[in-house]
């Protein structure tokens, strides 16, 4: 028997669609919502949040990852919504994660990293360009290096700007970070595959 999932997990889950989803908004228009971004860069700023809520805040801020995710793995899908490219995404930041518990070193490293940006972040701000260009570079260092990595398609007029990439490292960068989150609450790939109606049931309390 599967085990069914939780919603905490869906949560988590829903930052993941959320900070793909930014990502592809970025790869195709050049900005993101402002807001949405400075939460998913929060998340990843904060390596010991008391509880999900202090690290998401209040579910409506997720509104557009759960909206992703019923989108995306619900029965009745709304293709022209939200990119499919958005779940590939999220397939490959998973895949990512777990080559990434096999590397203690880097893990080590990456937390190392991030403990300064939030130190940096906290003189400036979470989504200051000296901030955003830190944790780009970390995850040039760390998570580029993977063999499996996030193909990001887009307008390459966008993806050849500085800022642009920089941004889109950052937030897959989140991304890998809630997927950290969704697998230690016991989130399974087999929930988007297998239980996708679990899942989403799973979403309201």
């Amino acid at each position: 028997m599967f085990a069914k999932p939780t919603h905490q997990q869906a949560i988590a889950l829903a930052a993941v669609f959320q900070a793909c989803h930014l990502v592809d908004q970025l790869a195709n228009t050049g900005a993101a919502n402002a807001s949405e971004t400075e939460l998913c860069l929060s998340a990843l700023l904060n390596q010991n949040p008391g509880s999900i809520e202090e690290l998401y805040g209040s579910e409506q801020a997720l509104e557009t990852g759960i909206d992703a995710m019923n989108q995306l793995l619900g029965e009745h899908r709304d293709p022209q919504r939200y990119a499919s490219i958005t779940l590939v995404y999220v397939l490959a930041v998973l895949s990512i994660e777990r080559q990434l518990q096999a590397r203690p070193v880097m893990l080590n490293n990456i937390a190392e990293g991030i403990e300064k940006a939030h130190r940096q972040a906290q003189h400036f701000s979470v989504t200051h360009s000296n901030v955003v260009a830190n944790i780009a570079s970390l995850y040039q260092q760390t998570l580029s290096t993977l063999r499996r990595r996030v193909q990001v398609k887009g307008n390459p007029d966008y993806l050849q700007q500085p800022g642009v990439a920089e941004r889109i490292r950052c937030l897959l960068f989140a991304a890998v970070r809630s997927a950290y989150l969704w697998r230690q609450l016991g989130g399974k790939r087999y929930h988007i595959l297998l239980t996708r109606r679990a899942l989403l049931k799973a979403l309201s309390r």
